[in-house]
């Protein structure tokens, strides 16, 4: 009888009584003795390095609530070694995840560093990826003993969505142990059955929020800008204010808008050296489009070989045109939850742009998106968005897509189909892929088949129109079983595409592998075949080599690239080379000194090199505390005709400095300084200086 009773346990997921608070916790690290009324999990079990197996120290988990807020506090034993916190460099974690939706596929993370700093985020595709940029009002503090440490969270209910009348969530607790380089939880995750996934998060009984009224964020901006160009040599001083707010209508629905935003880059976009035909993706950086972000987007799948359809790229709106950005009027941006369905939509206006003569650069353009996903049975998910711009019934262009996805323990996939209609001109598109382990056989799998006049370019970023791609590998997939000993795996496969402009197919074999032991690891990849781009045969090849080490006090990662492929920045095909090397060095745990370095190196059909492009990176972070930091930072391009060094020229050259202060949740105090200089014939010269001081406060009700 007690062997099935084990037998049950051990089938059924883990649960944890939340139970009512009889005081008020202080957050601040320590643990009082009124937590001990609360219920008590343990036992934890590592996902990495010797997965399946106990904890090398125990953990303690006490989980209470009141009408308002969720509290959670993590007693980590370090008993082999005290734990390590450090405001730069690797150092001891405790992260709480909750799915207050009960969605079993998507939820948040609050995350507490041993040295106080707090990140928190979105774990989304049922664990496969996880987006950084949510900011969520919560509150958290951590304190570090000889033998412990201890972690304190508040979690506001009025500041998460979740489910109304949902008395279950999904609930799991991660412990990073730095000097072990050890991560367990709560409940067992297996990669074999899928790893860290938010299906198989232990269950948060009782849970009873009672938050009552309508949460009100307001954000007012005060910005102060001082703006130089070439050739001005008084630049112009200029005061912005704009107003921001954030309303949620329920525990599930929150509506935001945004008018006459300043959405400047605190820091310029790195200098990116691209020879293909496709321009580099950039990433989101303004809060408003930040916020909610993963209601308008299409299934991922956590790996680097696939790319989902990006058919809202929300750097479109505001884009930079003759290198200034598009002023935006107003935005404004509805979202809604639930367990089974979730629903995004978003419009935005931008006012017209013009030369310093008059003349008409960009006119003014309305954006909106509408974005919806069901849960289906077994894990499944049915998404539709539509996005669209128009300028007049001339200049417009819109897209309608669908995703359906799967996750079913390590297997996970997703098709994706959308049409488009540019200027009235339509198009189709197509975009799936696959990965999945069963037992030590990693497989993979992608087909992408893109129409000639597919084009979402106003609106998204999908630029592979006519583009055919057919991608299959399959490889063991070893795990180590001691401390040191981490992974081993090797995926040979076989491709076929076809590229724009191109009638033949490109044919040929491909691979990657990587292995990786406690602190260091190698990766290398590969591919060769016969290729077809820009109306020209050959026989293309690429392979790369990487090398990782870190420690406690620095962090390392190089390598070397070589090919033999179609140069569209020269029109030709051609060898390339390049290298590159990050390392950083974190200095009393306040500094991290920071130098990245690239080179490039192009050569003719004959092999002779015709050109070389370095970039050198330098970088000093320095925090104060875990609110307050700031970096000073370079970017310096050299460009060098063949190899005639000593005709090295300077090419450009961007400097900056940054101080940031998060004095309170979600309010901070920025002062920047960016300056670009470029070589115009003469040496360098000022090319733009942008000096800014920006206020955001939050107020909330």
């Amino acid at each position: 009888m007690s062997l099935l009773l084990c037998l049950l346990l051990a089938g059924s997921p883990r649960s944890v009584e939340v139970r009512r608070a009889e005081f008020v916790p202080r957050i601040d690290g320590v643990i009082e003795t009124g937590w001990f009324g609360a219920d008590t999990a343990d036992r934890f079990v590592q996902y990495r390095p010797q997965q399946g197996t106990d904890a090398s120290e125990e953990t303690e988990v006490y989980v209470l609530q009141d009408d308002a807020n969720l509290y959670v506090a993590v007693r980590g034993w370090a008993r082999k070694a005290p734990p390590v916190g450090q405001l730069y460099g690797m150092e001891d974690e405790v992260t709480l995840y909750i799915d207050p939706m009960d969605s079993r596929n998507s939820g948040y993370f609050f995350k507490l560093y041993g040295s106080g700093l707090l990140r928190s985020g979105l774990v989304l595709d049922n664990g496969a990826s996880q987006d950084w940029s949510w900011e969520g009002v919560w509150y958290g503090a951590v304190r570090l003993h000889p033998d412990r440490l201890e972690a304190e969270f508040r979690v506001p209910f009025k500041s998460i969505r979740y489910k109304e009348g949902a008395t279950e969530w999904g609930f799991d607790v991660e412990r990073f142990i730095c000097r072990e380089r050890e991560n367990s939880h709560l409940v067992e995750f297996r990669e074999e059955e899928g790893g860290f996934q938010v299906s198989g998060f232990a269950r948060l009984e009782g849970i009873e929020p009672r938050a009552r009224g309508n949460y009100f964020e307001l954000f007012p901006e005060g910005y102060v800008r001082y703006d130089q160009g070439r050739g001005d040599e008084r630049g112009t001083v200029k005061p912005f204010a704009s107003l921001n707010l954030k309303w949620d209508l329920g525990p599930q629905t929150t509506l935001n808008a945004t008018a006459l935003p300043d959405f400047a880059q605190i820091e310029s976009d790195p200098y990116s050296f691209n020879i293909s035909r496709y321009p580099v993706y950039l990433a989101e950086q303004r809060p408003f489009f930040v916020e909610g972000s993963e209601l308008f987007r299409m299934t991922a799948l956590g790996e680097g070989f696939f790319s989902p359809l990006r058919l809202f790229y929300s750097r479109r709106i505001g884009r930079p045109v003759a290198g200034e950005p598009v002023p935006i009027i107003a935005g404004t941006k509805l979202t809604t939850r639930s367990r089974d369905w979730s629903f995004g939509a978003l419009g935005a206006v931008t006012d017209q742009a013009s030369d310093s003569a008059g003349g008409l650069l960009e006119p003014r353009r309305g954006f909106a998106v509408l974005s919806g996903r069901a849960g289906l049975p077994d894990n499944t998910n049915l998404g539709l968005q539509f996005a669209g711009t128009m300028a007049d019934a001339r200049d417009y262009n819109w897209t309608l897509g669908s995703d359906w996805s799967f996750s079913e323990g390590s297997h996970r996939g997703t098709v994706q189909a959308a049409f488009s209609d540019r200027a009235g001109t339509p198009g189709w598109a197509l975009n799936s892929g696959y990965a999945g382990l069963d037992g030590r056989l990693y497989s993979f799998g992608t087909l992408r088949v893109f129409s000639d006049s597919f084009s979402v370019e106003d609106i998204g970023y999908v630029p592979w129109a006519g583009q055919k791609q057919l991608n299959f590998g399959a490889g063991p997939l070893v795990r180590g079983r001691g401390r040191y000993f981490r992974r081993f795996i090797a995926v040979p496969s076989l491709y076929a595409s076809q590229e724009p402009g191109s009638d033949r197919m490109s044919v040929g074999a491909a691979g990657w592998s990587e292995v990786s032991f406690r602190n260091w690891g190698l990766n290398l990849d590969g591919n060769a075949g016969r290729t077809h781009e820009a109306d020209t045969g050959f026989f293309g090849r690429n392979a790369s080599l990487s090398f990782w080490g870190n420690s406690l006090k620095d962090n390392l990662n190089i390598g070397l690239n070589a090919g033999h492929g179609y140069n569209y920045s020269r029109g030709w095909v051609a060898d390339n080379w390049s290298g590159w090397a990050n390392y950083t060095y974190y200095l009393w745990g306040r500094v991290a000194v920071m130098l990245v370095g690239s080179s490039f190196w192009e050569a003719d059909p004959g092999r002779d090199v015709v050109g070389v492009t370095s970039v050198l990176r330098p970088r000093v972070d320095f925090r104060i505390n875990s609110t307050m930091a700031f970096n000073v930072y370079s970017e310096m391009v050299f460009q060098t005709p063949g190899t005639s060094f000593d005709s090295t020229r300077f090419a450009g050259n961007r400097v900056g400095f940054l101080f940031s202060w998060n004095f309170r949740p979600k309010s901070w105090l920025f002062v920047a300084l960016n300056e670009h200089q470029a070589d115009y014939g003469d040496g360098l010269e000022l090319a733009s200086r942008v000096a800014a001081v920006k206020l955001r406060w939050l107020f909330y009700f």
